[in-house]
């Protein structure tokens, strides 16, 4: 496959995406790895068993030494983008933002990885930045949340929503896609629009309690886990940030 014809999309440290007619060609750079590259594809297509309507998986293969995943494309702007032009329609965006989290957690993807034992291996691989105590306290709290087998992206936010021309919505990126407690997920959600934007995120957490009927301090309880979920990327400057989050003290 010839990549020096094709149109750069979008451009992230571990990889380039190219837009080729109706197909994006996500091309990774070595240290992402083969098996992430390959674990990335699978989760997609497990998702795509549930039923839900989000870009198909056309092949895996490698490109001049670096493998890439092959996925339609799916024409539209984000939603990131439709907030940030539009900021009156704020609110009106997140209703539609919360009601799609809600349809994919009310999907099953039984053959994808459990919620909790991510969690768990992401907790564990902590120590350089959490002591032996605070990890001890997180799987402790982890232990005792319920188990579902609700279908979770693990990564949901407005950039990870296409909205077409006629206003429908699909949510791209499956990386992180797994089973559990739909909580959980709304946890990530939340500390990602924190990160940028407080009274964004408690417009989100706040919707998504009222139409989910959940309370808030449930949600709440899963925010330590989360955070420390989220640590594991690595990204300097959420560190702070994601550490504070990670005290369970605060959430007790």
């Amino acid at each position: 496959m010839n990549l020096k014809n094709k149109k750069v999309f979008l451009t992230r440290p571990y990889k380039v995406v190219y837009k080729d007619g109706d197909r994006i060609i996500k091309v990774f750079t070595k240290e992402h790895g083969k098996a992430n590259v390959f674990n990335e594809a699978l989760c997609q297509a497990r998702v795509e068993e549930s039923g839900l309507d989000i870009p198909k998986v056309l092949e895996v293969t490698e490109i001049d030494g670096e493998w890439a995943v092959v996925i339609e494309f799916v024409e539209g702007k984000t939603l990131e983008e439709l907030m940030k032009e539009n900021p009156e329609n704020m609110e009106a965006y997140m209703e539609q933002f919360v009601d799609l989290q809600l349809s994919m957690h009310e999907k099953k993807a039984p053959r994808l990885t459990l919620q909790k034992d991510k969690f768990a291996r992401k907790i564990t691989s902590l120590k350089d930045n959490l002591d032996a105590t605070t990890r001890y306290e997180l799987m402790t709290r982890l232990d005792s949340m319920p188990n579902h087998t609700k279908l979770c992206h693990g990564d949901f936010n407005p950039s990870n929503v296409i909205v077409r021309e006629d206003g429908s919505m699909t949510i791209v990126d499956w990386a992180h896609a797994t089973q559990g407690n739909a909580s959980g997920d709304a946890a990530i959600t939340y500390l990602e629009f924190a990160l940028k934007d407080q009274k964004t995120a408690d417009l989100y957490l706040d919707l998504f309690c009222k139409k989910s009927d959940t309370a808030k301090q449930y949600v709440q309880k899963w925010l330590p886990i989360a955070a420390a979920a989220q640590l594991t990327k690595n990204v300097p400057e959420e560190k702070e940030f994601l550490s504070r989050w990670t005290d369970i003290i605060d959430f007790q």
